[in-house]
């Protein structure tokens, strides 16, 4: 051990293995029995021995790291995303690079420029809204970058995604509160067709079609040209759909930061929930149980979407199919008391 910076070869001489064998228990710890891993990382320690992962990415063309790039890293569904998705590569020994495009497609190039300056292995990408930087995502994936997306595609995409049933939940929210007497419902969210074409608005528009319930007062149309919701904008929406001389009886909320701005309208205009109105939001996030009343949530099953998500990457990187992977899940509507009957006028 002459070198002041231990090598591979100084790791598999001190543990009395090839270096081939030094090698796997780095990149495929599980393929090597355990006496031999053992002694592999315990030489690892002892040397103090780090990969050199600038040199590694020379000779593969690529780095043993994931890109993953969210809407918005504050969002909790985006954080339990990212730190389920983080313990699943590192388990696999890939690091995680992590940004968010504010769901603006060019604040998104950048970030793709940067994920490809690092020679990524994969990119899971939850995609802007407006053009999908499709020419720039094909040439990573000629580089050899497995790419998925994760809860949200543009259409004809041509990468594997795994998703939300969007319109299934929202469908299921909306004649959850048909079934107890409402007609007049809101949807508080984006929704202009081509600029954030969400499928949760296109779900919940069927829904309300289908039973032949008003609508078009009861979409927040102050939020439909922005590119991403947040609270203060689902605030002002709703103080806006709840001064209609016809106000909505029950409101559906796009998401759980959305749903924070709703919450406080209603307590500002000091209207009982449900008496008075009736919420529901997507995100079973934990403030949704804590205030009062506790709130009616349509559950997205993350962890599920996170693992299923990861362990695909990782599959397409060791072994590459080019096969396109689409897989959607349903969401769980879970009553805690936030809905009830419309109340008689």
């Amino acid at each position: 051990m002459s070198s002041s910076m231990p090598t591979i070869h100084d790791v598999a001489a001190l543990a009395g293995v090839s270096p081939s064998t030094a090698k796997r228990a780095i990149h495929q710890p599980d393929k090597l029995a355990k006496e031999t891993l053992a002694k592999v990382l315990k030489a690892i320690d002892a040397l103090g021995y780090e990969p050199d992962q600038t040199a590694s990415a020379l000779r593969r063309g690529r780095n043993l790291s994931i890109g993953l790039l969210v809407g918005d890293i504050l969002e909790p569904f985006f954080t339990s995303l990212t730190h389920i998705i983080g313990q699943e590569v590192r388990a696999k020994g890939y690091s995680l690079l992590i940004a968010d495009n504010q769901y603006q497609a060019d604040l998104e190039l950048q970030n793709l420029k940067m994920f490809s300056g690092h020679k990524i292995s994969g990119l899971i990408i939850r995609p802007a809204y407006g053009n999908l930087n499709a020419e720039y995502l094909k040439r990573l994936e000629a580089r050899g970058t497995i790419i998925i997306e994760i809860d949200y595609t543009h259409d004809n995409s041509p990468f594997s995604h795994i998703l939300l049933n969007n319109e299934q939940a929202v469908g299921e929210a909306v004649r959850y509160l048909y079934d107890l007497g409402h007609e007049r419902i809101a949807f508080v969210g984006n929704h202009h067709t081509t600029e954030c074409p969400e499928e949760r608005h296109k779900g919940f528009l069927q829904t309300v079609k289908a039973l032949s319930l008003p609508y078009e007062n009861y979409l927040a149309k102050d939020m439909s040209n922005l590119s991403s919701v947040v609270e203060h904008q689902a605030y002002d929406a709703t103080i806006r759909l709840m001064q209609l001389s016809q106000a909505p009886t029950a409101l559906v909320s796009i998401s759980g930061m959305c749903g924070v701005g709703v919450f406080r309208a209603l307590k500002e205009l000091k209207l009982r929930i449900p008496e008075d109105v009736s919420l529901i939001t997507f995100d079973n996030y934990p403030w949704t149980n804590l205030v009062s009343p506790p709130l009616d949530v349509i559950e997205q099953p993350v962890e599920v979407m996170a693992k299923t998500t990861a362990e695909l990457l990782l599959s397409e990187i060791e072994s590459p199919t080019k096969a396109i992977t689409k897989k959607r899940f349903p969401a769980k509507l879970i009553r805690r008391g936030s809905c009830a009957p419309p109340k008689k006028s």
